[in-house]
């Protein structure tokens, strides 16, 4: 589904990404880990075109797209859940979601299945996005992102400043997304425990680069969780 070839980037003189190169593929959970400051935001931001690559290429579905804006990567299929949330806090939730299917037709519903992966959504329909808890906003975010179903989904620290409970549900979710097939899931995650728990697939990075990478199932025995550790 994705394809990320030899990309780099800068800000200024700094060298952010170097030469990252990964595939995230249907039906999997590719994990992105590493400490703070590596990389691993703007490496996603890269992926949704918010900031632009020096070299390299970005390919989803085999069509290039690394030149493309944000708005057509989202109408290619990318769903981007950023870091933050950065939900609308004056709008209602039904608004909020209706952000989601901008491009769309005015007409478009907003898809059942939105309440049925985050229940509380419907009950809360009506209330402003700002007004929501943490997690309650971060459900919200990552329901805007499904709205247009796209093919790719990106997450930027989702379980950050969220409750056990809801961090538990987030997963569940994300797994139940990945195992129907139809989609490809790029997450970037500091807790390590729930990032081992989904992992299809997983990459570290260090001071731009990718210093390690393979099955999720392995993470353990080739001691990721000392390569992210703190």
């Amino acid at each position: 589904m994705l394809t990320v070839k030899n990309i780099h980037q800068y800000y200024g003189g700094s060298h952010i990404l170097r030469d990252v190169s990964f595939e995230a593929t249907l039906g999997k959970v590719t994990v992105l880990l590493g400490r703070n400051g590596v990389g691993k935001t703007t490496l996603l931001k890269s992926l949704m075109g918010l900031v632009p690559i020096k070299s390299g290429s970005i390919e989803l579905e085999g069509r290039a797209i690394h030149k493309a804006t944000p708005y057509e990567r989202a109408r290619a299929g990318i769903g981007f859940v950023p870091q933050g949330r950065e939900i609308f806090a004056r709008l209602t939730v039904e608004e909020n979601l209706r952000m989601g299917l901008a491009y769309k037709s005015g007409s478009t519903p907003i898809p059942q299945e939105l309440f049925d992966l985050f229940p509380v959504l419907k009950q809360m329909i009506n209330r402003r996005g700002g007004d929501l808890s943490g997690g309650q906003q971060q459900q919200l975010a990552i329901a805007r992102a499904l709205a247009p179903k796209p093919k790719l989904l990106i997450l930027d620290e989702p379980t950050e400043g969220i409750q056990p409970s809801i961090i538990k549900d987030i997963g569940r979710v994300i797994r139940m997304l990945a195992d129907r097939g139809d989609m490809a899931i790029v997450l970037c995650e500091q807790y390590y425990d729930f990032a081992q728990e989904l992992a299809d697939d997983y990459l570290v990075m260090e001071r731009g680069e990718v210093i390690a990478r393979g099955l999720g199932k392995d993470m353990e025995a080739q001691g990721v969780r000392q390569l992210v550790a703190i």
